[in-house]
């Protein structure tokens, strides 16, 4: 079992991440609504990923045998200024969720919590990922300019991003999912 406190930072990153999925979600409809149905499709993967990554932390903390407390999830933007606006949002929204993992895995080494700070490092790594590929897509929009066959190019690549995390969690986490 790990502590109230562990527990309750934990709860909060699930809140973290269901925040980051609806924030993903609405990017996705208001990109399918101007018309850019490749970062559309990028933007509902992102959301099942962090879907996953809020289910496995849920899961944690059952198999810990500490209680889940769901909470209110603020409501996302629904109008960004561009889509170059809308990852430069997504780069400072991940980097405050890496900020808030990185604050679990030093509580975790605080308390001594070896399995919470090994269960933790799936994130932290993850995170690295996360940052990296908005960074990437920011440089090719500022390449590409805010509107014009650049950002058509891109949003027919981001066409092609395919789910290849687990989104059904009916039967609980998959063994093999990430």
């Amino acid at each position: 079992m790990i502590s109230q406190k562990m527990t309750d930072a934990i709860n909060k990153q699930i809140n973290n991440e269901m925040y980051s999925a609806f924030l993903y979600m609405s990017m996705s409809a208001y990109c399918s609504n101007i018309g850019l149905n490749g970062f559309a499709t990028w933007f509902m993967v992102q959301y099942h990923e962090e879907m996953l990554h809020a289910m496995k932390q849920y899961n944690y903390l059952l198999d810990q045998g500490s209680q889940v407390h769901l909470q209110a999830i603020k409501e996302p933007p629904k109008v960004f200024a561009s889509v170059r606006d809308m990852f430069e949002k997504t780069l400072e929204h991940e980097r405050f969720v890496t900020r808030s993992i990185n604050d679990i895995a030093d509580l975790a080494l605080q308390e001594k919590d070896h399995a919470t700070y090994q269960f933790i490092q799936w994130y932290v790594t993850e995170q690295v990922e996360e940052e990296k590929n908005d960074n990437e897509l920011l440089l090719k929009l500022k390449l590409a300019g805010e509107a014009g066959p650049g950002l058509f190019m891109i949003d027919g690549q981001l066409s092609a991003r395919a789910l290849t995390v687990q989104s059904d969690f009916s039967q609980g986490i998959v063994a093999a999912a990430p």
